[in-house]
């Protein structure tokens, strides 16, 4: 009786084991600015070159970038690091003044006139 416990113990362990080996994902939801497809574009590929991004889409309209994640390999703050780093501030993270002058005129979306001019259509 005492091996037949044993051995269902042992199974239980070892399924137990491999629970905890499948990936973790982890959905988020970052407030990115920008202004036009051409940022939505770059703001995409940015996400998804951070290792550990398996998913990215950034909404024109709510400026909310949808990324999914696996957390072993990344985390919130390195995503907002890398959009902010090709030029678009996140809630947590504002783009260094050398990564937001390289973008191109129609993307400079703190500039009040170029916002103004998207809205426009």
């Amino acid at each position: 009786m005492k091996k037949i416990i044993t051995i269902i113990c042992l199974v239980f362990v070892a399924f137990a084991g491999q629970a905890q080996k499948k990936k973790r994902n982890a959905k988020l939801s970052l407030k990115v600015d920008g202004v036009c497809m051409e940022c939505k574009v770059r703001i995409e590929k940015a996400a998804l070159n951070t290792k550990g991004v398996k998913y990215a889409n950034w909404d024109l309209n709510t400026h909310q970038l949808m990324v999914i994640i696996d957390e072993r390999k990344t985390d919130k703050k390195t995503v907002c690091q890398k959009v902010a780093g090709v030029g678009h501030d996140t809630k947590d993270f504002k783009a260094p003044k050398e990564a937001y002058d390289k973008l191109d005129a129609c993307c400079k979306y703190r500039d009040e006139e170029v916002v103004k001019n998207h809205k426009k259509g």
